[in-house]
């Protein structure tokens, strides 16, 4: 295939995953907004909210995405069976870690004051997510089926989904955060259960689909039984998948504690300035997602000479998008970051300040944040994720959790410190994800394949 091809195909299988992804944060970028309407305060409660919430979200993650390149190499291998079992399984063990987060985001401000919050955005952010705690698990069984029908090139119906999610949460907080449409007024509680009906709506629409589009795999019949042998393969993938996301994700979970630190106004700042690179970063994640399933179908058909055509596209279409991010971000800042506050807001102004110092060190990251992440899609593709998490958290917690935390703290930089520190996270984790990938994968793989060339 050649390297047009191999852009139209990565396009026609990413483009929905990435239009999917971007739904998925407008519906987060709905949330934020409409708080911050609501007031500078409950933006600032909201923000560590969410981080903790999206934190264990995206941990609980790694068994659905396991089940992508899981089941793009069974669909290449034509076992049906193996499709089933795979994401079955997934789905079990998404279940089973909602149990165990339970507790935590149940009785979570005894945690957010460990952490040196103060008592009332403890206190609120828990009203907060004592709701939201029931919305883990529809939201782990959503990803969870979205990434079935993803690793089966399904990527259409994976992006409706989630659009059709969209405006049912932006009217599900206008009526429950502001009290319209004969709505009590219920602010940030309102807020928590708007997201948490979203959830249910989204999940039940994806379930509907696959019974009557996907009967095939037969996916829901005798869920309940149990199957040892493939619960501990996706057990085996998940995890790893799992920590590594959770290594990033416990760097920006980091970031947004120790802005607290400094006052509502940096934390407010810095969920929105948050908010509009995790919008880019979606771009970028569909594209990983796409690199993904197309590297799960290589490895299935040990077409090593296709991958890594395919990988060298992914990445250069996730630069491409990467230079106009940051060309938006340097270029627009001010009126990005003054769209999710309240005019009359009395820290507007400071806010927006800070914001727009932020913003720019968000540009910075594009580039590298792009490249990891596809590096990620490309090393999941050929289920390879013990290294990658090792090196994920040498990235995060080695370097850019210690430099985040001593620029802005010993060296005094405040929120430009702590920003300072992600960039340099993100940029050694990219370094290293993409050697492991090109330098030491894909070399081994084409080996491998020799002696059966050769035959």
């Amino acid at each position: 295939m050649s390297y047009p091809a191999h852009v139209r195909a990565t396009l026609v299988l990413g483009l929905p995953l990435v239009g999917g992804h971007m739904a998925q944060m407008a519906i987060g970028l709905t949330d934020t907004i409409m708080v911050g309407w609501y007031g500078a305060a409950a933006l600032a409660t909201v923000t560590l909210a969410n981080t903790l919430f999206f934190t264990l979200f995206l941990f609980g993650c790694g068994f659905a995405w396991a089940v992508m390149p899981m089941v793009a190499t069974y669909a290449a291998e034509n076992d049906d069976q193996k499709v089933r079992r795979a994401t079955r399984m997934g789905l079990w063990l998404s279940a089973l870690f909602c149990v165990v987060m339970f507790p935590l985001l149940w009785w979570s401000e005894a945690l957010l004051r460990l952490l040196g919050q103060t008592p009332v955005i403890a206190s609120e952010a828990q009203v907060y997510l004592r709701v939201l705690a029931f919305g883990l698990l529809p939201a782990l069984v959503t990803m969870t089926l979205k990434s079935y029908l993803a690793a089966l090139e399904k990527t259409k119906v994976v992006f409706w989904v989630t659009i059709v999610a969209v405006p049912y949460n932006a009217l599900a907080n206008f009526a429950l955060i502001f009290g319209n449409f004969g709505f009590p007024e219920l602010g940030l509680q309102g807020a928590a259960i708007a997201s948490l009906s979203t959830h249910v709506f989204s999940v039940l629409v994806i379930v509907v689909y696959i019974r009557r589009f996907v009967p095939e795999h037969s996916l829901f019949q005798r869920l309940w039984k149990p199957d040892n042998e493939m619960f501990a393969q996706v057990f085996k993938l998940g995890v790893p998948i799992g920590l590594t996301s959770l290594s990033e994700t416990m760097l920006f979970a980091a970031s947004a504690i120790m802005m607290g630190w400094l006052g509502t106004i940096p934390l407010a700042a810095h969920g929105i300035a948050l908010q509009l690179a995790s919008m880019t970063f979606m771009l970028h994640l569909g594209l990983s997602n796409a690199a993904t399933v197309r590297a799960g179908n290589a490895f299935g058909r040990k077409d090593w000479p296709h991958m890594a055509r395919g990988g060298i596209v992914a990445l250069a279409l996730s630069a491409f998008i990467a230079a106009l991010t940051i060309v938006l971000f340097v270029a627009l800042p001010e009126p990005l970051i003054a769209a999710f506050l309240d005019p009359d807001d009395p820290a507007r102004a400071d806010i927006i300040t800070m914001g727009i110092t932020l913003l720019i060190l968000a540009a910075i990251f594009q580039l590298v944040d792009g490249a990891q992440v596809v590096a990620l899609g490309l090393l999941r593709g050929v289920q390879d994720a013990g290294m990658p998490m090792i090196l994920a958290a040498v990235s995060y917690f080695g370097i850019g959790l210690p430099a985040a935390l001593v620029l802005g703290f010993v060296a005094n930089w405040g929120a430009t410190g702590i920003w300072i520190g992600l960039v340099l996270g993100l940029t050694v984790a990219a370094v290293l994800l993409n050697n492991r990938f090109w330098f030491q994968m894909i070399p081994n793989l084409s080996r491998l394949a020799a002696p059966a060339a050769n035959a």
